[in-house]
């Protein structure tokens, strides 16, 4: 029997997959994974994306017990963090760094609570200057990169494992543009997916070593 891989998040991870077909895994790194994974490990692993656009941590803490307790995955891979910022620009509604650090961990004690034997992949939420980032740029760096050092945190005290981006999209922005690894400097374009997808394989060579 195949292990479960559930990647959860906002529409980075959604990336248009469908809502009917957890075949359809959109265009983005989860898609990138699914091909590398069974090129690699055959039948192993099946896959299922239950990110949607536009969530905050809130919003997956509210729809976690259906979207991945009652899934019963053997591995869970969690982006989230940039709406949490983007959103209180947009309309006043973001999840602020402390409360964002709140929510994330009760989130994941109460995953290691119900699946003990589960994996927790945290991923580092990131940011690069772009379209929709620039006019509100120190906001948007500053406030971000709390998200992600919250996150790290998180990832340590559950004992999951973190996945760095940041750095990995800063340092490819100094090889090509920000907007061709991030179109608007949130999303990622195909070569920002894959290098998400990189430093994902990375991580999970090294969980099973």
């Amino acid at each position: 029997m195949s292990q479960l891989i559930l990647f959860q998040g906002d529409s980075i991870t959604d990336a248009g997959r469908s809502r009917t077909d957890d075949y359809n895994l959109g265009a983005g790194y989860p898609v990138l994974l699914s091909a590398r994974l069974g090129r690699d490990y055959g039948t192993k692993y099946s896959i299922i994306n239950r990110g949607i656009s536009g969530n905050r941590v809130v919003d997956l803490y509210a729809r976690w017990k259906i979207d991945c307790l009652n899934l019963a995955p053997d591995i869970i891979s969690i982006l989230i963090g940039v709406n949490d910022v983007w959103h209180e620009l947009m309309n006043k509604n973001g999840v602020d760094a402390p409360k964002f650090e709140r929510v994330y961990n009760m989130l994941l004690e109460e995953t290691r609570e119900a699946l003990p034997h589960t994996c927790i992949m945290v991923l580092e939420p990131f940011v690069l200057l772009g379209h929709n980032t620039q006019e509100h740029w120190d906001y948007f760096r500053d406030e971000v990169t709390l998200r992600a050092q919250a996150a790290r945190r998180v990832a340590k005290n559950a004992g999951a494992t973190f996945v760095p981006l940041q750095d990995v999209l800063e340092e490819a922005a100094t090889k090509a543009p920000a907007e061709h690894w991030l179109s608007d400097g949130v999303h990622p374009t195909p070569a920002g997916h894959q290098l998400i997808a990189d430093a994902w394989m990375q991580a999970f060579a090294h969980m099973n070593t």
